[in-house]
């Protein structure tokens, strides 16, 4: 699917759903990468009666405050993080490593994204979850592991609250503070997802070429005529 039908759905869902919306995009962001940067700036703009017709509504009642709209908005993208966040914690820890070493692929975490996340987790210790948290594309990976390295429940669940909350106020803040101008703000935004995209495809790209070329050298080193 294209980037701008992505953005286009994700959008609707809002627009639609509002709160909800955000709280369960967020929940699967926690566990798979949703672009919740684009959610949140979103619902922060939402928030900020940046579009006609449409307002933040909380179980029935409209919202008039922009800046309580913010809050919820801020508080539903934090809370869903936090439920996805759990969930995966519970996979990690009652699923572990034969959980992934057989459908790992599920979840976008190979032996190779284990390691890395294993390494992650060694090198930030006690600070592993709340740093992942607000690191773009590595915090979608942090849920499972961090149940697979058995990390303290209590523990987690703090530093998971504390980092998706400071993520989630944030890029609502970008939204909010954007108000109106969002739809010159999203026209930019778009490029930097592109970017984004254009990005990925080029590291796919070396990463193909290095397991072709690894794969040559070793079969070349195991041909006794070479």
């Amino acid at each position: 699917m294209p980037v701008a039908g992505v953005t286009s759905t994700l959008t609707s869902l809002i627009g639609d759903h509002g709160v909800y919306a955000i709280f369960l995009l967020m929940a699967i962001d926690a566990v798979f990468p949703a672009a919740s940067e684009l959610v949140m700036v979103y619902g922060g703009a939402l928030a900020a009666g940046a579009f006609a017709g449409q307002h933040v509504v909380v179980f029935g009642h409209r919202i008039d405050s922009h800046f309580w709209a913010y809050v919820a908005v801020a508080l539903a993208g934090t809370l869903g993080y936090l439920a996805g966040a759990i969930v995966g914690w519970a996979i990690g820890i009652y699923g572990g490593r034969p959980l992934l070493e057989r459908h790992g692929r599920w979840f976008h975490l190979s032996q190779e994204n284990l390691a890395r996340a294993e390494r992650w987790f060694d090198r930030w210790q006690d600070l592993a979850v709340l740093v992942g948290r607000v690191t773009p594309v590595i915090r979608s990976f942090i849920s499972i592991p961090a149940g697979v390295f058995e990390t303290p429940f209590v523990r987690y669940t703090l530093l998971t609250a504390i980092g998706s909350a400071i993520w989630a106020f944030a890029f609502a803040g970008i939204g909010w503070a954007a108000g109106r101008s969002y739809t010159h703000f999203h026209h930019d935004f778009g490029y930097v997802e592109y970017a984004v995209v254009a990005a990925i495809l080029i590291l796919f790209a070396l990463w193909i070429y290095r397991r072709v070329r690894a794969s040559r050298l070793s079969s070349r080193a195991s041909d006794p005529a070479g």
